[in-house]
């Protein structure tokens, strides 16, 4: 089923922002963009709905582009956490039902969770865990923490998996994680709900969802 088309306000072009803006503009999504930074925002201008160049603490400019039309906003601003905090209080008094931001830090999170930020990210607290993983087992492709006690992994089938169903390898059974996709190794289509009986294949990619104890078993059962 094709994805419904949605409107999105980026503030902020720094690697995060440009990165988010590229991704959303390439699945035909509306996407309005601000930046302080002239350059930054020529260098997406083709690529979007709308590029401005402005100052996003702005509340007037903000009501004069009509931002609240949108339906939601990314506030990807990177080192200036004033700015931060201040677009995203004022976003807030606009009306958005869905706010996204950026964290500098522990302490800059904690305060937007305050203000009534919808959704914290913290870029490169996440790739760190992420990387860590990857590093402890070759296996683990990428590592996705949901909560502080769940994550979802992407994990290359081993040889020891190789011809063997669900069902045989039990892994809900053995380790506590469910398996959400299957992606062949040789193939584009994704294999979604998997049955018990497909068979995983040595290279296979894998997406799972558990607790992180159960994952970390996981892990070390590929690692070994």
């Amino acid at each position: 089923m094709k994805q419904a088309k949605r409107s999105f306000l980026v503030i902020g072009l720094g690697r995060f922002g440009e990165s988010i803006t590229k991704t959303l503009a390439s699945l035909d999504h509306e996407v309005m963009v601000i930046d302080k930074d002239e350059a930054k925002v020529n260098k997406v201008a083709d690529l979007v709905t709308q590029a401005v160049h402005a100052d996003a603490t702005d509340e007037s400019v903000l009501k004069e582009l009509g931002v609240s039309n949108l339906d939601e906003a990314i506030v990807a601003i990177g080192d200036d956490i004033q700015a931060s905090i201040l677009t995203t209080l004022i976003l807030k008094d606009m009306g958005f039902e869905r706010i996204v931001v950026k964290a500098k830090n522990d302490y800059h999170g904690r305060v937007l969770e305050k203000i009534g930020a919808d959704v914290i990210i913290h870029p490169e607290k996440d790739m760190g865990i992420r990387v860590a993983h990857s590093i402890l087992s070759g296996n683990i492709i990428d590592f996705i923490e949901l909560s502080p006690d769940y994550s979802l992994i992407e994990v290359a089938a081993s040889q020891t998996m190789n011809g063997k169903s669900l069902k045989e390898l039990n892994l809900r059974a053995k380790f506590g994680c469910t398996v959400l996709t299957i992606k062949p190794k040789d193939e584009e289509k994704i294999n979604i709900s998997p049955s018990a009986n497909d068979v995983v294949k040595a290279g296979d990619v894998l997406v799972l969802v558990g607790t992180n104890r159960a994952l970390s078993k996981l892990e070390q059962e590929l690692t070994d």
